[in-house]
């Protein structure tokens, strides 16, 4: 049984639609460069899992589609090349400290749900994203969240 996840993205770094615009409409998620995100990537996300794509810092910030984890955790390797902006002095290839996975595009909603749109749904209104503090790049959502965020594309 597959498990889920909130995947946050800045639309101006990538964006569902860089997603869906990528060769075989898949990427690598690199770059996660905290130790609890790199902690679910590494141990907890697998191959089937779903995932809800984030558009943060943005207007308006929400959930802009999904995607399916199509490989799960391997070493980051943009944390060696030291002309990368994901350079890590302190990883190496023996002893990796960070970790991605690679996803593909399964659909861009029409429009985004809002974080807005999520609070006022009594199921996703307990969605991490929406607590305060929580920074968190990729958060875990629960099947509940997952099946209430698809009937809000229905409202």
């Amino acid at each position: 049984m597959p498990a889920y996840w909130l995947f946050k993205s800045e639309p101006e770094v990538f964006s569902i639609h860089d997603l869906k615009a990528a060769p075989g409409k898949k990427t690598s998620w690199e770059g996660i460069r905290n130790y609890q995100a790199r902690n679910f990537l590494r141990d907890t996300v697998r191959m089937g899992d779903g995932v809800l794509f984030y558009h943060s810092n943005a207007d308006p910030m929400g959930i802009a589609g999904t995607a399916v984890v199509v490989r799960e955790a391997y070493p980051d390797h943009f944390a060696l090349d030291p002309d990368h902006r994901y350079f890590d002095p302190d990883s190496s290839a023996v002893n990796p400290t960070w970790f991605m996975v690679d996803i593909r595009l399964q659909t861009v909603f029409p429009s985004v749900i809002t974080r807005e749109m999520l609070a006022k749904d009594p199921i996703c209104s307990g969605m991490l994203v929406l607590r305060r503090g929580s920074r968190l790049s990729i958060q875990p959502v629960t099947p509940d969240e997952w099946q209430a965020v698809h009937q809000l594309l229905n409202t």
